[in-house]
């Protein structure tokens, strides 16, 4: 029998590991199926653009797996039962079923958390699925078409908020677009790239609320913790992100927040059978530190996890990727950026890049990202390889 390779999810960290496992394994003995709740594969690091009103390409997940082997399951995973290696899925036109597996990668990445304040699940916008930024583009399109714009808050000073917060202000001009900051606005950053998104901030209209914590948010106002209330025809929140309770519930090995525990090739502590990859991953970096949620970690930690796979069923050696975070490529708009980078103790460096320049570098960056996952054929070689007599899917192998 064929070994059954599932991948929950197919955001970056997702389809990467799927479209390169099937470059480099055989499909005489490998069979890989992904699960994917939407149809199309989603830029999350674009969605704040798709909310501003701006055209975001979306290619067909059934296109981008053409000619691959893979099989494509559009349904929304409901659990997983590790001791029996089964997935609980349902789909919109059946009423559910299981999927089997010898090999699992998580990869269902991470939601909006609400940070326990009230009202922001009842509230609220975020940007961090397909759904909810269309949700919120029409609400803005609604204040812009009363003619009097609107009052829009962003909470959060995350890259998130940083870049939704200006990419409505620049696309959005009648809008009164205001930040809030729990601390200081660009902490993360060093002095003169702080100082040059203060400018940018400066020059879109954008009013900053520093050193303010919101306690409550409700229809039309935000409650912050100094006792003021804050008008508002859309609040959108970008505080923080969680992952789904379904690694948890299911018996893996997580941290307090749901994250799945991991090795250094990916693979959960608790079952070996088991590998995440992307923001519901746990890894620890080449510097000691937990990688943090962002497409630079879903890159490294796919990596390992699919040298770590095919190693471990071909009886190879696995590779070892680099697991680092070299900075922050913050969007201001489609005209102006910042790329900050980082040392080896996630401390920002004194330079920084800023302008247009840093502005196309981070358009770049999403092009070549998206055209890997869209393609993911591209190199395919002559000879794949075949799987082991005896796969190792339970004992640790040396690293290369």
């Amino acid at each position: 029998m064929k070994h059954r390779i599932v991948v929950l999810g197919a955001g970056y960290a997702g389809a990467y590991v799927a479209g390169n496992l099937a470059r480099r394994l055989c499909p005489a003995d490998t069979e890989i199926t992904v699960v994917n709740a939407e149809p199309d594969f989603v830029e999350r690091l674009r969605l704040h653009q798709l909310a501003a009103g701006q055209q975001i390409e979306a290619p067909k997940l059934a296109d981008v797996f053409a000619g691959t082997g893979i099989r494509l399951r559009l349904a929304r995973v409901t659990a997983v039962d590790p001791e029996r290696q089964v997935v609980h899925v349902h789909a919109d036109a059946d009423d559910g079923g299981e999927l089997g597996y010898d090999t699992l990668v998580y990869a269902l990445g991470s939601r909006v958390a609400d940070c326990g304040i009230p009202g922001v699940a009842e509230h609220a916008f975020h940007v961090t699925a397909r759904p909810a930024a269309l949700r919120l583009r029409e609400r803005l399109d609604s204040l812009v078409g009363q003619g009097e714009g609107g009052r829009v808050l962003v909470v959060g000073d995350g890259l998130t908020g940083i870049e939704t917060a200006t990419e409505f202000a620049e696309s959005r001009p009648g809008l009164s677009v205001t930040l809030i900051a729990r601390g200081l606005l660009g902490a993360r950053l060093s002095d003169g790239a702080r100082s040059h998104l203060r400018r940018a901030c400066d020059r879109l209209g954008i009013t900053v609320l520093e050193d303010t914590s919101v306690e409550a948010v409700e229809a039309t106002r935000v409650l912050c913790d100094d006792g003021t209330a804050l008008a508002s025809d859309a609040t959108v929140w970008t505080a923080g992100f969680a992952v789904d309770p379904i690694a948890a519930a299911g018996g893996l090995e997580v941290t307090d927040n749901g994250r799945i525990i991991v090795d250094d090739t990916m693979r959960s502590l608790s079952h070996p059978n088991v590998y995440a990859a992307g923001d519901s991953a746990y890894a620890i970096g080449d510097n000691g530190r937990p990688l943090p949620m962002s497409c630079a970690s879903a890159g490294s930690t796919g990596r390992q996890a699919t040298d770590a796979i095919v190693g471990r069923l071909t009886g190879r050696k696995i590779a070892k990727s680099k697991l680092d975070y070299p900075g922050n490529h913050i969007s201001l708009g489609r005209r102006d950026g910042i790329l900050q980078m980082v040392d080896d103790k996630a401390r920002p460096k004194p330079k920084y890049v800023g302008g247009r320049k840093a502005a196309r570098i981070k358009s770049g960056i999403l092009q070549i990202s998206l055209w890997g996952i869209s393609h993911p054929t591209f190199g395919l070689p002559r000879r794949k390889r075949r799987l082991a007599a005896t796969p190792d899917v339970s004992a640790d192998k040396a690293l290369a």
